[in-house]
């Protein structure tokens, strides 16, 4: 009953190794001396240290079952958030390399657009140019000989050259022609000028 109380006090004191080991060797020196209380307290501290040695031996497995364990989760873990990580490197990779090759063709979007832009308007230039020189061509032209041509256009046709010749040029052609031409010219030519925002 003593030495079950004494360990239950040593465990509560927190006793650990070194104090036990240095308890033992304060036992033997008391049992040199031959002193019978020496005797008892070398045989409680023995009873102690095996205690607490079957004790150690009994957890110690135990403990180190259940650090393998938490090791081995903890690697598994790291190996999910590297294949993890690996994923994420790979996909930003290609979101790079797709990024990239958008903006190329954005780009030679951009300079095709341009390209046809200048195109669309050297030939607008072209064509303005050409039926100016065309009308100044009809309005050097006899009356006469222009009513015989324009009387073989479409009237719409007709009507664009009539409607940027000068207006005494455009009267003698149009005295020249048959009136029922020269009435379907009229009529596209004001249709012409009634559009809103057109200045022909």
């Amino acid at each position: 009953m003593a030495r079950r109380k004494m360990t239950r006090r040593l465990r509560r004191a927190g006793i650990g190794a070194l104090p036990l080991l240095a308890g033992l060797l304060t036992a033997s020196g008391l049992v040199r001396l031959g002193d019978g209380t020496g005797n008892a307290i070398v045989r409680e501290l023995g009873a102690i240290a095996a205690t607490a040695s079957t004790a150690t031996s009994e957890t110690e497995p135990a403990g180190q079952d259940e650090v393998a364990v938490i090791l081995e989760a903890l690697k598994e873990r790291e190996a999910q958030l590297d294949e993890r990580e690996d994923r994420l490197a790979d996909r930003e990779t290609r979101l790079g390399e797709v990024e990239t090759r958008i903006r190329a063709q954005m780009d030679d979007l951009a300079a095709a657009e341009d390209d046809l832009a200048k195109m669309l308007k050297l030939a607008e230039e072209a064509s303005e140019s050409d039926l100016a020189r065309l009308t100044s061509v009809y309005e050097s032209m006899k009356p006469a000989e222009a009513a015989r041509l324009f009387s073989e256009m479409a009237p719409a046709f007709a009507a664009g050259f009539l409607s940027r010749m000068r207006p005494e040029a455009a009267a003698e052609v149009m005295a020249g022609l048959d009136p029922q031409t020269a009435y379907s010219i009229s009529v596209m030519i004001a249709g012409r000028n009634a559009k809103p925002g057109n200045d022909g």
